[in-house]
């Protein structure tokens, strides 16, 4: 995949073709940043088998690329769905092929295979090893070829078995990295090469079945820990499994089954009740109901009518309807959406980072600490050698970086596809490493904290009206105007379902309001100036007036001939979910601000109202990112929450920028998170799931490194005087159940309650 940044500066996406351990990625990320010139930044993500590039086109291409690669004992090659046309291509038959084929699977496959060979040769080599039958008092008989046989077996193992590990080891030498193929090699070769020599060349113990049962567990340790991590990485594959791979075509009076692939802008579908909107398109025909919650995060399905958007993917629960089709391909919503949630995959917090370098460094500490080991075993004590080697090679097994390799990848993929399931959008890690530590939420007011609509706020009654009787009137004459206020007061009717009376001899009045006969009765509805022109005393209502005109809202009256009945006031509605919202966030121990370009006495009126701990009032759009650098000035970190548009600025300024209500369109290029609804609570939501996701990676951070920790000297024959050690066979499992334990760990990231 190709993606055109500033300039001459190009993003590709690579599929790296061969299978790459946890743990040497970060080495060969600097190797092709050294190497290949004009490479900006390179992320490899080997829970996904991919690597993102990005790099100068004038200086290098994608050539030079993989041919730098392939010197590295890598094959890659560019993803194929920068060619896809179609949305069944940009992201369901190219996750489809990564379901099935990618290198994780069929390494998955290659170690059953082998484990599963190992055992049966297994079986045999630790019948006919003399130590296991001394151990068990039994004895086979020698036919005069027990050794040969013991040698046979355990070489298919050694050399047969332990062949993906070989070849890693090939491939990362070629690259000048050292990782947990290298160690694995140096602990089954020395042991077996040993052992040969033993039988051929001097009289010793032999380790025929301590090589073969080390190989047989550490293929499946390996073989469990694939099937762990193709569970977590395949999490993205669920929001792929969201297209229907057939949709209904309408040709004429015909309904034609077609591939999704083959739909074209501007073709008819047909969506039937309980079936799957494949594609985004408008609806031109019918009423329904669509459950969005997979792709927004929106619990209750959503009304669609004639002119309303659906987007593929989601359900259609209710009527039939037909949809003329938009988009198609790579600017579809749910192609948009993977292609975040796979770039926020790629992209490292600074605890991968580290993790990354302390897996390296863990591979040559473990080389080194081996050395000395068998140094001094065997040269400083009176062990002997076979002790001495087997101290060494379970040094070298029980070091294998895996655990550190898959600590905070795991967690990444497990925290993007569930922020993606409730309608978060991930476009950066670094975002959600910074999130949890925020200090202050600056909302823009508009459209975010309040509706972004002028509707009615308050019913003040005068005299003998209801509040009803009061809206019903007012609305009855409004219903004829196209003032804003006027839309306001009717709105408001229509969501209370009130039935308007019919209205006779209707007339505005230049700069005073409206009047007429509404239910034989007649009403005026209009300023102080309208009042006074009818003469109605307005001491009475002087003082609900000063009150709601000093909280920055507009008030209308609404009388008859002979009296004020009551006022209307009018504002910038605030929204009820934003006052769950502050609560949630001041709960959480953050701050909250607002921005606007109000007025002071409406911006203190909102912020009042709220709670809020300050606030900016009659700031221009260009002047907000001043504002947010203030905060930060005092030490805060800061998130600005805006609509990615007009607040550009300020979300780029931010430490994250949040850009909120984005539906559909959720390529917004200055936030580094998206919310697909225009929900103020996901705030909270984001940073429940951000605090979450970090408490994961840091426990298997301290997980990983505790376990090395404490496991390396063990191995390494520390307690040895006291009795306890550690046989390279049960090293092999316990380095594998480690690495499981990280990844079971992230998967319980997908408990989280993030109300």
């Amino acid at each position: 995949m190709k993606n055109k940044t500033e300039n001459s500066m190009e993003s590709v996406e690579f599929y790296i073709n061969d299978y790459m351990p946890p743990g040497c990625q970060c080495n060969l990320e600097d190797k092709i940043k050294n190497k290949v010139n004009g490479v900006i930044n390179v992320a490899i993500n080997p829970n996904t088998d991919s690597m993102n590039v990005v790099f100068d086109s004038t200086q290098t291409n994608e050539e030079e690329i993989i041919s730098f690669m392939k010197k590295c004992g890598y094959e890659c090659s560019v993803s194929e769905k920068k060619d896809h046309k179609k949305m069944e291509h940009a992201a369901h038959k190219e996750m489809k092929h990564k379901e099935h084929e990618n290198h994780h699977a069929m390494m998955m496959k290659e170690f059953r295979r082998k484990t599963l060979i190992s055992l049966i040769f297994t079986i045999p080599v630790l019948l006919l090893s003399p130590t296991i039958q001394k151990w068990f008092g039994f004895k086979i008989p020698d036919f005069g070829f027990n050794t040969l046989l013991l040698v046979v077996f355990s070489s298919i193992i050694a050399l047969y078995g332990a062949s993906p590990f070989y070849r890693g080891a090939i491939r990362s030498l070629k690259s000048g990295i050292l990782d947990m193929n290298v160690l694995v090699s140096l602990a089954v070769g020395s042991g077996y090469l040993y052992s040969l020599g033993t039988t051929f060349l001097f009289s010793a113990s032999d380790f025929y079945w301590e090589i073969s049962t080390l190989v047989l567990f550490l293929l499946f340790g390996h073989w469990m820990e694939m099937r762990a991590v193709i569970g977590a990485s395949g999490a993205l594959n669920e929001l792929v499994k969201l297209i229907p791979p057939k949709a209904n075509l309408v040709k004429g009076k015909d309904i034609v089954k077609v591939e999704t692939s083959e739909v074209q802008v501007g073709d008819i579908l047909l969506i039937r009740p309980g079936g799957k909107v494949p594609i985004d398109g408008k609806v031109i025909e019918g009423e329904t109901s669509i459950n969005e919650s997979m792709i927004t995060g929106e619990s209750k399905p959503v009304s669609k009518k004639v002119g309303d958007e659906v987007i593929g993917g989601t359900i259609n629960e209710s009527g039939s309807i037909k949809i003329k089709v938009e988009k198609v391909g790579e600017d579809t919503a749910l192609a948009q959406i993977i292609n975040l949630v796979k770039n926020a995959q790629a992209s490292k917090p600074k605890s991968q980072k580290l993790a990354d370098r302390a897996a390296h460094y863990l591979t040559i500490t473990a080389i080194i600490v081996g050395a000395l080991t068998f140094t001094y075993w065997y040269g400083f004590t009176a062990i002997g050698l076979v002790f001495a080697l087997t101290f060494t090679i379970t040094v070298f097994v029980i070091a294998c970086p895996h655990a550190l390799g898959l600590a905070i990848p795991m967690v990444t993929s497990i925290s993007t596809t569930l922020a993606a399931k409730n309608g978060m959008l991930i476009k950066d890690m670094k975002a959600m490493e910074i999130a949890k530590n925020l200090d202050y939420v600056v909302f823009d007011k508009t459209g975010t904290l309040t509706k972004g609509e002028f509707g009615v706020s308050d019913i003040v009654v005068l005299s003998d009206w209801k509040e009803d009787d009061i809206l019903r009137k007012a609305a009855a004459l409004e219903i004829n105007s196209e003032h804003v206020i006027a839309r306001g007061i009717v709105a408001k009717a229509k969501e209370k379902e009130i039935k308007l009376p019919e209205v006779e001899k209707f007339q505005g009045i230049p700069g005073k309001g409206a009047e007429g006969i509404a239910e034989k009765e007649e009403v005026y509805i209009g300023n102080e100036a309208l009042m006074k022109f009818l003469n109605l005393d307005t001491v009475k209502s002087k003082k609900e007036l000063e009150k709601l005109s000093s909280q920055g809202k507009t008030v209308v009256y609404v009388a008859t001939e002979k009296e004020i009945k009551g006022l209307i006031a009018l504002s910038d509605i605030i929204r009820k979910e934003s006052y769950d919202t502050v609560k949630s966030l001041r709960n959480l121990g953050v701050k909250v601000a607002m921005l606007t370009g109000d007025n002071k006495i409406t911006a203190q009126y909102v912020a009042n109202e709220l709670g809020l701990d300050t606030y900016f009032a009659e700031v221009f759009p260009g002047d907000k990112s001043s504002k947010i650098k203030e905060l930060q000035e005092q030490g805060y970190k800061v998130a600005m929450v805006g609509d990615g548009v007009n607040d550009a600025p300020a979300l780029t300024q931010a430490d994250v920028g949040i850009a909120i209500g984005a539906g559909t369109d959720v390529a917004v290029e200055s936030a580094e998170i998206v919310l697909v609804k225009n929900d103020p609570r996901d705030i909270y939501h984001l940073i429940r799931l951000s605090k979450g996701t970090m408490n994961k990676m840091n426990q298997n951070l301290v997980w990983a490194t505790g376990y090395n920790a404490l496991a390396i000297p063990i191995a390494a024959g520390v307690l040895y005087p006291y009795g306890i050690t550690i046989q390279p066979e049960y090293a092999a499992l316990i380095m594998a159940a480690s690495s499981i334990i990280v990844v079971i760990n992230a998967f319980m990231l997908k408990s989280i309650k993030l109300d």
